[in-house]
């Protein structure tokens, strides 16, 4: 029986981005690969512009934030693997960063307006 070789190569990043709920990488074959952003807590638990600062590694085979300390490869997103990272590695790795202002903003309940109308006793 004959087989035929299939050559095979990962392919390569192209584009990245990072929303508030998942992380999007084009690849260079035209795929477009999401994942949710709870995958990688370093990159969830990162500011809008930690996120925005990455850089493409390994010639396109992965994707590194500096800020974070945080490298993505394209073959893990391609297997379907989230962050191996530890519970315990993950809480050192927050317990050494500053607090996130914007997550704080967000988590706290709402304020209601106060009326302009005057109240009832005041109007008569």
């Amino acid at each position: 029986m004959n087989s035929s070789v299939m050559e095979t190569s990962t392919p390569l990043v192209h584009e990245v981005r990072v929303s508030q709920a998942a992380l999007e990488v084009r690849l260079d074959d035209g795929r477009v690969l999401s994942v949710p952003l709870a995958w990688y807590p370093r990159l969830a638990h990162g500011s809008t512009r930690e996120r925005r600062q990455w850089r493409i590694i390994g010639g396109g085979i992965g994707m590194h934030w500096p800020a974070l300390d945080e490298d993505i490869s394209v073959a893990g997103l391609l297997a379907g693997l989230p962050s191996g990272e530890s519970a315990t590695s993950l809480k050192r790795w927050l317990a050494g960063r500053p607090p996130n202002r914007a997550l704080q903003r967000t988590s706290r309940p709402k304020r209601k307006a106060k009326s302009r109308k005057p109240s009832r006793a005041a109007r008569r």
